[in-house]
């Protein structure tokens, strides 16, 4: 099963993400997503730019496992949230909307923090020897942009490790993402940076003693994830700006 996910896809308020980026961004997150109101509907092909600057087609194929990993993010939700969509869980697109559902439905109510909260209360705890046994080092951060392709392209969609800056060195630490599946199918900024790109960041670095830079572009849901830089705080970070503290 693939999916292929529109540039015209439309934001929690009706239009178009990228035109309306600074709106959304001026917003509190309760009004910059509507929780579970009727999900965002597939269309036929999306365009996005790669490094050369000329279009590509960006598909989503869903394959068995993906499916799994999907139903498993969906039902970790819908226990946090309370609620669990009725949509198919067979299907691979059809499932991966009834986890944008019960996305919605975990932000339902909360305040942005209360929203961060919740989902890094669904992270595993890691043990203090984890992060002595196993320090940062440049070779663990390109470790885990090399396999992180292999791991959430169920999630994302289509991804490649490329080299970065890392405090004034290069390493190949950095996943760049095509176009993120999750913000271009849920079109929501606060969902983005509350239910993905904060934990997961909060996890990697203060958990997992790895840190983890995310720059989601909220104009053409191209997403960076940098292994190794430690992400600015909160009201500093201009991916998080006007989202809410």
């Amino acid at each position: 099963m693939h999916t292929r996910s529109s540039g015209a896809q439309q934001s929690c308020f009706g239009h178009n993400l990228g035109q309306r980026k600074l709106a959304l961004l001026t917003y509190s997150v309760r009004r910059q997503c509507n929780p579970i109101s009727r999900p965002v509907s597939l269309v036929v092909r999306a365009q996005a730019s790669p490094p050369e600057g000329q279009q590509e087609e960006v598909e989503y194929k869903d394959t068995w496992s993906d499916v799994q990993f999907i139903n498993l993010c969906r039902r970790a939700y819908g226990n946090l949230a309370g609620w669990q969509s009725s949509k198919d869980w067979n299907d691979g697109e059809q499932t991966y909307q009834g986890m944008l559902e019960v996305s919605r439905a975990l932000m339902k109510g909360k305040s942005a923090s209360q929203q961060r909260d919740a989902v890094i209360k669904g992270f595993p705890k890691v043990p203090n020897w984890f992060r002595k046994v196993f320090p940062y080092s440049k070779w663990g951060a390109e470790l885990n942009a090399r396999i992180t392709p292999a791991f959430f392209t169920w999630l994302v969609g289509p991804m490649f490790t490329e080299t970065a800056d890392v405090n004034g060195v290069q390493q190949r630490s950095s996943v760049h993402i095509k176009r993120c599946r999750y913000l271009a199918e849920s079109g929501c900024v606060g969902m983005c940076v509350n239910l993905c790109k904060t934990p997961t960041q909060t996890f990697f670095t203060e958990e997992l003693g790895m840190p983890l830079t995310m720059k989601p572009n909220f104009d053409d849901y191209r997403c960076d994830m940098i292994f190794g830089q430690t992400p600015p705080s909160l009201d500093t970070d201009e991916g998080a700006q006007g989202i809410g503290f």
